[in-house]
């Protein structure tokens, strides 16, 4: 089984940095071949323990919350354990783990609030990264947190989830301010 460093390691390499926000196939299908079983068994709750560290909890909400967007580009499976990896997230930051971690990692701690579509975990992403002093990340917060506030969720998510659009979030989806993931 994977070790919370392996994790780390592996997510903060200089390979692998790049490719955060700039992903490919072949990068998510790595990253699929080497996780996945360690993905299965954190969405089954069999990785608790890794929560008894600061990096260990960080290495967990990677697994949680980044992996599957990468992992199940483009199905629902992606979003499946962001709840798992907010709830891990928030354990984390009550113990003040947060303090002990560098920028980027603080940032993918803080990250599942960004990625929910409830009002109140966008506003707490908005406050996570402002008060850490993330400038970067915070823009990005609050581009997440108005689109959730404007449509009530992330309106490129319909197509994945199998949601309806609304003929505003249509109009949304075609024009050139559109947010896809």
């Amino acid at each position: 089984m994977t070790t919370p460093e392996q994790v780390i390691e592996f997510w903060f390499s200089g390979r692998v940095q790049p490719l955060w926000f700039h992903s490919t196939t072949e990068f998510d299908a790595e990253l699929a071949e080497r996780f996945l079983p360690t993905w299965q068994a954190a969405r089954q709750r069999a990785l608790s323990d890794w929560e008894d560290t600061a990096d260990g909890a960080l290495a967990l909400v990677i697994v949680l919350d980044q992996f599957p967007l990468n992992m199940f580009r483009g199905r629902p499976e992606g979003y499946s354990t962001e709840a798992a990896a907010r709830e891990v997230a928030g354990r984390a930051i009550a113990r003040g783990f947060d303090a002990s971690l560098d920028d980027a990692q603080k940032a993918f701690l803080y990250m599942p609030y960004m990625h929910s579509e409830t009002l109140a975990d966008q506003d707490r992403s908005v406050t996570l990264f402002r008060e850490a002093g993330l400038t970067e990340n915070l823009k990005f917060a609050e581009h997440h947190r108005d689109l959730v506030q404007r449509f009530g969720r992330f309106p490129h998510r319909n197509a994945i989830l199998g949601r309806e659009s609304t003929p505003q979030e249509l109009a949304y989806l075609a024009s050139d301010e559109a947010f896809h993931g």
